[in-house]
């Protein structure tokens, strides 16, 4: 008998969807494949949507669950879901305030992204929005793994292979860790996430979308497609599988340009008023279009494009521009500067910004449509932050077919009991295009509604055979009554018929979930149990001898006065090797701790910590 959800990813989908399954008092397992949960999710880096929040009621924003569900469904075009859309942002608000309340986050920060016509995207004073709540969830979760093993297990490395079927329903899982195959029975969430990163022998990328394959990519190396491939194998509905969304503003590292793998710059950065100015130091665009709109306009124009961003509209974001330097993808330059490295005259370069302020302060109309304005005017004797950009896969709009409950359904589009779906791996949630802001909360809100679903699946199963027990005894009861018990073994039915003389006053039809199988789930693997820094006498290093050790092979950083050597913990890192080797050999305490807490090293890799940095 089931006694436990299991929830297959560790991103903000999988999180939330087992943070809710424990406050509805169910147990949950976690599966995810990487040594590390967090997912994509921990590089969004705009925000998330919500609509008639506290926070947006304080600051004056006039915006409804209504507004956002027409914006959406205008992103979305022809491939509308109401249904979905209206889950996605009538809990928007719900969704914010869920994080803020239960987990202490500052989500203060609103801006306005592309598509949208009331600033709802919340982020908070620091750090990126999707590392800050998809680690407080999962620190969340941990703690609750220590404390009560009982009611949360926490398997990293675990690779989910198959999804175990009995009749229609799904009954648990099949999944490898360290060579060894294990099965786990249960009611299944699958929170896998995308596809924009699956460039494997069967790639979904290469099925669907051929066209843009060879496009670099802002996902992690785990975003192939696993969940999907699984419910296409047992049945399941694919939908909108050719909806990948290529999102305009990659960052291109000047040193590397070609690299397959980029960093996003964050719509935020054209929220606050950033520019896209193609080679001629032009605009091309409404910058604040929808994403496929600018994508488009991208490629028409004259490159390299470039994001310029002025001191105002900097300092709004100061975070993430320092970030962005700190990692040699972006640089500042005076407006004569910037105009020298266009290759265009201070005037011209002048006159593109005379045009934008009088666009702006409604002079002239926009050409290109734009409609709001922020951090005006923009003048040449200024400083700015400027990248350069490439267009990049971002998201997979297309994915496994749910119905409002988040649960999956098949061809015939009936749901398959006991199967699960949330985050980037639910298809339809979207439609054509997705709005900035709208992955986190889809990540929130339907890993809500999973967590819920699946919960309620699960206590079904658990109260089945004490319902069965129940119809007898409610039948042996009613003894002044006339009392007909019927079984329907086909259709797995019990119908309970109560009359009194000639009249029927009461009928009750009971239908008993699939239940697991009544053999035990394979012997799952021991408890992970964290690595203690080995004993060995800590020596000083001097910054010339750390320098030297600068390759993949043979990596060494600094941080906060300590010398790691982290070559072994390259292919573990959560943001990539890339990372971390662009500080190899280096002193990587600034850019470190803007992104993580300082006690992190100590917690997760402490063999890393070899000595500390001679002063």
């Amino acid at each position: 008998m089931f006694n436990r959800v299991i929830v297959v990813g560790g991103g903000l989908s999988g999180l939330s969807a087992a943070h809710t399954v424990l406050e509805r008092g169910g147990n949950v397992l976690v599966l995810d494949k990487n040594s590390f949960f967090g997912g994509n999710s921990t590089k969004a880096t705009s925000g998330i949507n919500g609509a008639l929040t506290k926070t947006q009621i304080a600051l004056g924003v006039q915006d409804s669950a209504e507004i956002f569900a027409q914006d959406t469904a205008r992103s979305a075009r022809d491939l509308a879901r109401p249904d979905l859309i209206k889950v996605l942002t009538g809990n928007s608000a719900s969704a914010v305030e869920w994080l803020q309340e239960k987990f202490k986050l500052d989500l203060s920060l609103v801006s306005r992204l592309g598509g949208h016509s009331q600033p709802r995207t919340h982020r908070g004073k620091e750090m990126f929005p999707g590392m800050t709540i998809t680690y407080a969830l999962m620190e969340g979760i941990e703690e609750i793994a220590n404390n009560q093993p009982d009611r949360a297990r926490l398997i990293k490395k675990a690779r989910v292979t198959k999804l175990i079927k009995e009749g229609d329903a799904v009954i648990g899982v099949e999944y490898v860790k360290d060579g060894q195959t294990y099965k786990e029975y249960g009611p299944v969430i699958l929170a896998t996430g995308g596809y924009a990163a699956d460039f494997s022998e069967d790639s979904l990328l290469k099925k669907y979308r051929p066209d843009i394959y060879n496009l670099p990519t802002t996902n992690g190396e785990h975003s192939t497609g696993d969940g999907h491939k699984m419910v296409i194998a047992i049945g399941g509905k694919a939908t909108h599988m050719e909806k990948v969304q290529v999102h305009p503003t990659g960052l291109v590292d000047p040193k590397e340009p070609d690299a397959k793998i980029k960093f996003l710059a964050a719509e935020a950065l054209r929220g606050v008023g950033g520019l896209l100015l193609n080679g001629e130091g032009k605009r091309f665009c409404d910058e604040l279009g929808h994403r496929d709109y600018v994508t488009g306009e991208i490629w028409k124009t004259k490159g390299p494009v470039r994001l310029v961003l002025n001191s105002k509209a900097s300092k709004e974001i100061e975070w993430h521009c320092k970030h962005y330097v700190g990692r040699g993808l972006m640089r500042k330059f005076s407006g004569e500067a910037l105009a020298k490295e266009i290759g265009i005259s201070a005037s011209q370069l002048k006159a593109t910004f005379d045009d934008y302020n009088d666009i702006a302060s409604n002079k002239k109309k926009d050409p290109f449509g734009k409609k709001f304005f922020h951090n005006v005017p923009i003048t040449i004797n200024d400083q700015f932050h400027v990248a350069l950009m490439s267009p990049v896969l971002h998201y997979t709009m297309g994915g496994i077919d749910i119905n409002a409950e988040s649960e999956v359904r098949d061809m015939q589009e009936q749901v398959i009991p006991g199967l699960f779906a949330s985050g980037e791996i639910a298809g339809g949630v979207h439609g054509a295009n997705r709005l900035g802001g709208s992955s986190l909360l889809g990540c929130v809100v339907y890993g809500r509604v999973a967590g819920d679903s699946a919960s309620r699946y699960l206590f079904q199963n658990l109260s089945s055979a004490t319902a069965n027990r129940r119809l007898g005894q409610i039948a042996g009861q009613l003894t002044p009554y006339q009392t007909t018990v019927s079984v329907d073994p086909t259709n797995q039915k019990v119908h309970l018929e109560i009359s009194w003389g000639s009249h029927k006053d009461a009928t009750s039809q009971y239908t008993p979930p699939v239940q697991a199988p009544q053999a035990s789930p394979s012997q799952a693997p021991a408890p992970e149990k964290k690595a203690d820094a080995p004993t060995r006498e800590k020596k000083e290093y001097t910054a010339e001898e750390v320098a030297k050790h600068n390759k993949e092979n043979d990596c060494w950083v600094t941080v906060n006065g300590e010398v790691l050597n982290v070559t072994n913990f390259l292919p573990d890192h959560p943001g990539g090797k890339k990372a971390i080797l662009i500080y190899a050999g280096k002193d990587a305490t600034e850019e470190f701790n803007m992104l993580h807490d300082k006690g992190v090293v100590q917690k997760y890799s402490p063999e890393s910590i070899i000595g500390t940095l001679k002063k």
